[in-house]
Parts: structure tokens; C-alpha cells; sequence
């Protein structure tokens, strides 16, 4: 019989070769070429990485996260609170205001509340915080737009006195209208005497009566009219902690020389590296601003309850209330809406960041999310106001951009 043949383990000329010779029971011999093991040394085995430099398999784009603190992780978690208050639904957080003035200011007409220390005038939130409220607002409001807009704007003057204007037609609508109610006060009244020269206020009340003017409630007027330029100021925060993104991807971008997508590929170098060190350096300072804001609106609402159950009468609450949002409205969705009108809405500046967030806002807001993860505009998933990208979420949104480009170049 013809010798048989044993096909090697592993092929390889330069470590190891099998001869078999002999026949059946003929004893026949085995000759092994190769050093002892050598058939575990191949350099061919799949599982025996290459003696060479191994290839480089990262991805092409930037890490726009970095590794986050104990404290930057509370803050958030604060930051995040926050916003389910400040930035409350508006329409829904008007008609709350409208019904409980009506409701919970007729019912207090009818009936005898506790006296607490709300229930009079002097105490010393009245005194030092409601009366003085206009400046406890300008104290947070101003830094909170100078820093804002100075950072959209990338410097430029022009933009941030457009953003202060709000403050100036904001404070001269208080004025006239706190001047107005104390007119109407002063003239529509009558004294609690028959004398016809008695019947003005000053002359009244020097002898010694009392005077019942139509006293339209200038506190509703301003804790209302003050909590909704809150929220509508705080709104240019939605989205902040994405510029941070951009800012990478931009540079990103310019480094390598490719096409940008991002919101900021219209700034000019300066700009951009302006707005680099302003957001990095403000925007702790904002995060501040934001949470004295919060805390400062919630005592407008308690303050609110309070002028609701003590003071005045229904009718003089609900008219402050009405004017009140009537002036937001006007002002914040109508006046400063218009393209003749010199001055920007929150959030306006030389770059849209938050275009994605304010539409999935609207989109949304009829619904209630359980889950804290949350999609921004059907692309970019978001924990606590944090945006999470990845690769796919990222080449989506590119996509919109391109084809949102396009558009316009039509």
C-alpha cells in the first residue's frame, strides 16, 4: 500500500515541515523539521497581534464632552429645577394667573381670612422687597442681559444696547403705569363726608377722614408684570450649553478645512475666538444669575398669593393683572417682533443657537415627557438640558443644515 500523508497544522516553510514514511505496522518514521513550538509562533495566527504600528481606527470629529465634576454635575441638576419653574409654559402660567386673581380674589372679598404675617402691610417682605421691587429686579436682570447679549453678540456694542432697550421700555411701561393707577386713585374717589370741600384726596385725609378711591392694585400689577419678563429673558438660557459644541465643531471644521454646518460658520476668526473665551469665562456667572432668578420669581408668586388674600378688593386686582400681561404681550410678542422696531428679542444675536430647542418646545408643548432624556428637534438627545451627541444624531443634524442652506441659496 502506497505510504500515507498527514497534512501539516499550519503551513509554513520557514518554521516547521511533516514527512511520514513506513506502511501499515511497518513501524514507520517521523521526521519533524522546525524548532519545538515554532507552530504556536506564527506570525499568521489571528489571534497574535502584528509586531507593527497598529492603524489608527478613531473617528474624524471632536470630543465635544469633557469629563464633568461632582459640582458641575449638581449645578446641573440644580440649572435643571430650575427651569421646570422659570421657564414655565407662558400661556399656561398667564391663565393660571388670570383665574386664581379672579377666583381666589373673590372668594377672599366674602370670606374673613386669618390674620398671619402676611395680613399686614408693614411687615418687612412688603416693606424692603415688594416696594423696592422694580430695583430687586433690575439688580439681576441687568447683569443677566449685558452678560447674555455681550456673549451672542461677540462683542459688538450695537447688539448689546438693542438688548438693553428691553430694560428701558420695560421700566418706563412700570413708571407710567404705577403714575396712571395712583391718577385714577386720586381722582375717582369720594370722602367718607358729606363736605364738598372735602372731596379730594389731599383735603380728606389732612382733616382727618378717610378717602375711597378706585385703588387699581400697582403690587399685582408688578409681580405679575415682573415674573413674566423673567421667563421671557430666561428663555435665551435654552440652549446655552450647546455653544460650547459649536465652538468645537467650528474649529474643528476650519482646521481641517471642510464644509461647516454649524451655527457659528458665518463668524469671522476674531469672533469666534471672542466668543470662545466670553462663554467659557461667563457662563458660570449666568448659571448663578439664573438660580437668583428662579429663586427670586418664586417669591414674586408668594407675594402674589399674599396681595391675592389681604389686599384690595377683586376687581382692582384682576384690572393690574390684565394690564400686566397685557404689556408683556405687546411688548415681548408684538413690539420687539417687528422689523422696523431697533430692538432684539432674548437670544438674538449674531447666531442662532437655540433655533432647534425653541422648535421642539413648541412642538411639545402640549405633552408631558416622563423620561428626563429628551430629543431637541428630532435630532440631538439631550439629559437635563445637556446635549448628548453621537455620531448618527450629529450627521442628522449636518443634513438639516445642508438642506436648510440650500433652501435659502434658492
Amino acid at each position: 500500500m502506497a505510504p500515507s500523508k498527514r497534512r501539516a497544522l499550519h503551513q509554513n516553510s520557514n518554521s516547521m515541515s511533516y514527512s511520514t514514511s513506513g506502511g501499515v505496522g511497518g513501524g514507520g518514521n517521523n521526521t519533524l523539521t522546525g524548532s519545538p513550538g515554532s507552530s504556536f509562533k506564527s506570525s499568521k495566527m489571528n489571534f497574535r497581534p502584528s509586531s507593527g504600528i497598529q492603524e489608527d481606527r478613531g473617528g474624524t470629529r471632536p470630543t465635544t464632552t469633557t469629563p464633568s465634576s461632582i459640582g458641575l454635575v449638581l449645578i446641573t441638576m440644580i440649572i435643571h429645577i430650575c427651569k421646570k419653574s422659570l421657564l414655565f409654559d407662558a400661556k399656561l402660567k398667564v391663565g393660571i394667573y388670570l383665574m386664581a386673581t379672579f377666583i381666589v380674589s373673590l372668594i377672599c372679598d366674602f370670606v374673613t381670612m386669618p390674620k398671619t404675617y402676611f395680613s399686614t402691610s408693614d411687615n418687612i417682605l412688603n416693606r424692603v422687597f415688594v416696594k423696592w421691587g422694580w430695583a430687586w429686579f433690575l439688580l439681576v436682570i441687568i447683569p443677566w442681559i449685558t452678560l447674555t447679549a455681550h456673549t451672542i453678540a461677540c462683542g459688538k456694542k450695537n447688539i448689546l444696547l438693542k438688548h438693553i432697550s428691553r430694560i428701558i421700555v420695560a421700566t418706563i411701561s412700570w413708571h407710567l403705569w404705577t403714575k396712571t393707577f395712583q391718577y385714577i386713585e386720586k381722582n375717582y374717589g369720594r370722602c367718607n363726608t358729606k363736605d364738598l370741600n372735602l372731596q379730594t384726596k389731599s383735603k380728606c385725609i389732612q382733616a382727618g377722614f378717610f378717602w375711597s378711591g378706585f385703588d387699581i392694585s400697582g403690587h399685582t400689577f408688578i409681580l405679575i408684570y415682573i415674573s413674566l419678563i423673567l421667563a421671557e429673558e430666561a428663555s435665551s438660557f435654552i440652549g446655552w450649553e450647546s455653544i460650547k459644541d459649536f465652538i468645537i465643531m467650528e474649529q474643528h471644521s476650519r482646521t481641517i478645512k471642510e464644509v461647516s454646518t454649524s451655527p457659528l460658520r458665518n463668524l469671522s476668526e476674531t469672533q469666534l475666538n471672542l466668543l470662545k473665551k466670553t462663554h467659557k469665562t461667563l457662563t458660570p456667572y449666568l448659571r448663578a444669575l439664573f438660580i437668583a432668578m428662579t429663586l427670586q420669581q418664586l417669591f414674586w408668586d408668594v407675594m402674589l398669593v399674599s396681595t391675592m388674600i389681604y389686599y384690595h378688593i377683586m376687581i382692582e386686582k384682576f384690572i393690574g393683572s390684565v394690564i400686566a400681561i397685557c404689556t408683556w404681550y405687546v411688548t415681548y410678542h408684538w413690539l420687539y417682533k417687528l422689523s422696523i422696531i431697533f430692538i432684539n428679542s432674548p437670544g438674538d444675536g449674531l447666531f442662532e443657537y437655540n433655533k432647534n430647542y425653541k422648535n421642539k418646545k413648541n412642538n411639545v408643548a402640549a405633552k408631558t415627557r416622563r423620561s428626563t432624556t429628551t430629543l431637541i428637534g428630532n435630532n440631538t438627545p439631550t439629559f437635563m438640558g445637556m446635549p448628548i451627541r453621537t455620531q448618527q444624531t450629529q450627521d442628522s443634524y449636518d443634513s438639516q443644515i445642508i438642506e436648510n442652506d440650500a433652501t435659502t441659496n434658492r
